[in-house]
């Protein structure tokens, strides 16, 4: 494979594998959150992505999409039970979200991490220029930094944790906090979403490490490591653009007309994860219900819950449970022709998501714990009349960056119910005024945004920069890369 200047390290690559009605093998954008922020940055300069392709067994050969060069990463039956679905997202990822659910610890998993982290850092080594750009992404490959700097020092070196980082009280469980920590710092720049995230990370590099460290430089040894927070956006034009396309706003009229035309839709779209608060927010909806707050010929519920990581027991378990809840409060408070929720649990194209986003007049995204959370940008990028109320938890990075939204702590069940209710009861006239200040903030800090403010501070050059966020509205360049970080204190 040809060597690239840029180089994106990711656990999954930009695509998802299907099969046509003929039996062939075809290829597709991926609609995940990690692809929705970074694909479209990488049409405009030359890329590598390094990533597994979905599948166990040999790596496939595929084509570029959309321009960007795709490099496989293999992985077997045994990797992704121990890393993928063992110590990623069975250690890391509960332990990443306070601890919702126990993470579990299994010595195996830990070998299997180390094992592919390796594989994905020799497929990085492998691809990428001398002197290239390397940005890898995620709790997935913590030890894929520090393994890339050992292959190729002559590398810059970015990592970008879109989850949240934890307190050091939760972090100081895990058995190899050392070498995850260590593995993190090969980077030249280590970035988060919150401010509150790189100082965990500081904090945790002085106790666990013992290194000299500030919320924005860490020393290790002749090296200085900065890190800081970069809250991730999304393509605010091209969802505004969707939203608007005559055929979206048609499909927006058809699906309203078929939810029975209520007075009022409450959207909610998550991936079925016990993070994501979707037990917390049925049961809200439920009391509503119960008391007369709410009715079903008036109001709809319609939630989107897309499966994910089905062969973990956490989220199969999850799964039989919100359908139980979703099964009892149909067959309680709907009628015939009349659900009080209708539960979708198939992924939609972007149009479709578009045409959902502008049939709701709520929508309520109340994660117990988000990095960001992207679904609330969307859902306010599509708004592009201006109407519209977002219900936000207040543990979504999102939050940081959208204030006017109704704020919630998603936890507190009567607080959950009063911010539906005052959502549901504004006056056109707040929710336009709340709606408008989120898309004026959106409008600066987009994709290209984020991009511009993250690569600036790893690559001093700019050229690459400005490759790829050129064409297309976006904030401001700060005069000093270090200063970003700085200013994304307010933000994310």
């Amino acid at each position: 494979m040809r060597q690239s200047s840029l180089v994106v390290v990711a656990n999954r690559l930009p695509i998802d594998d299907s099969i046509a009605p003929d039996g062939a093998c075809e290829w597709r954008r991926s609609p995940g959150g990690l692809v929705s922020a970074l694909h479209p940055l990488l049409r405009h300069a030359p890329a590598t992505w390094v990533g597994w392709a979905g599948g166990t067994g040999p790596a496939p050969a595929l084509p570029d999409v959309d321009g960007v060069r795709l490099c496989a990463v293999p992985l077997t039956a045994d990797d992704l039970r121990d890393h993928y679905e063992g110590f990623a997202n069975a250690t890391l990822w509960p332990l990443y979200h306070d601890a919702v659910e126990q993470p579990q610890h299994h010595r195996r998993w830990w070998e299997a991490y180390q094992r592919v982290n390796r594989r994905f850092a020799e497929a990085a080594a492998a691809v990428a220029e001398p002197g290239a750009v390397v940005w890898v992404q995620d709790y997935h490959l913590h030890l894929v930094p520090g393994m890339l700097r050992d292959l190729r020092p002559d590398l810059r070196i970015g990592f970008f944790l879109h989850v949240p980082f934890p307190p050091p009280e939760l972090f100081m469980q895990l058995p190899r906090r050392a070498e995850l920590l260590r593995g993190m710092l090969g980077a030249d720049l280590v970035g988060f979403q919150r401010v509150q995230a790189a100082h965990n990370f500081a904090q945790l590099v002085v106790k666990v490490l013992g290194l000299p460290a500030t919320d924005r430089r860490i020393g290790v040894g002749d090296r200085v490591v900065r890190i800081g927070a970069f809250p991730v956006s999304i393509d605010t034009a091209e969802m505004a653009a969707l939203a608007a396309r005559p055929d979206v706003a048609a499909r927006a009229q058809r699906l309203r007309q078929d939810l029975g035309r209520p007075e009022r839709v409450i959207l909610s779209v998550d991936r079925m994860d016990y993070t994501k608060g979707i037990e917390q927010r049925l049961k809200a909806y439920s009391e509503l219900l119960a008391a007369g707050h709410v009715k079903v010929r008036d109001t709809v519920l319609v939630q989107v819950a897309v499966p994910s990581r089905e062969r973990v027991g956490q989220y199969q378990v999850l799964r039989e449970r919100v359908e139980r809840e979703v099964g009892r409060i149909n067959g309680e408070f709907g009628r015939v022709g009349e659900p009080a929720i209708h539960y979708l649990t198939q992924p939609f194209d972007r149009a479709e998501l578009a045409a959902l986003y502008r049939v709701a007049d709520v929508m309520a995204v109340t994660p117990l714990r988000d990095g960001m959370n992207l679904v609330a940008k969307e859902y306010v990028a599509a708004r592009v009349d201006d109407t519209g109320a977002l219900l936000l938890s207040e543990f979504a990075g999102a939050a940081a960056e959208l204030p006017q939204a109704y704020l919630v702590n998603p936890h507190d069940l009567e607080g959950l119910k009063e911010g539906l209710l005052a959502a549901l009861r504004a006056a056109p006239a707040d929710v336009a005024e709340r709606m408008r200040a989120m898309r004026a903030h959106l409008h600066t800090h987009d994709i290209r945004a984020w991009a511009r403010s993250y690569l600036t501070a790893l690559n001093d050059t700019g050229a690459l920069v400005e490759r790829l966020t050129s064409g297309g509205e976006s904030a401001r360049l700060p005069a000093q890369p270090g200063r970003s970080a700085a200013r994304a204190d307010h933000r994310g």
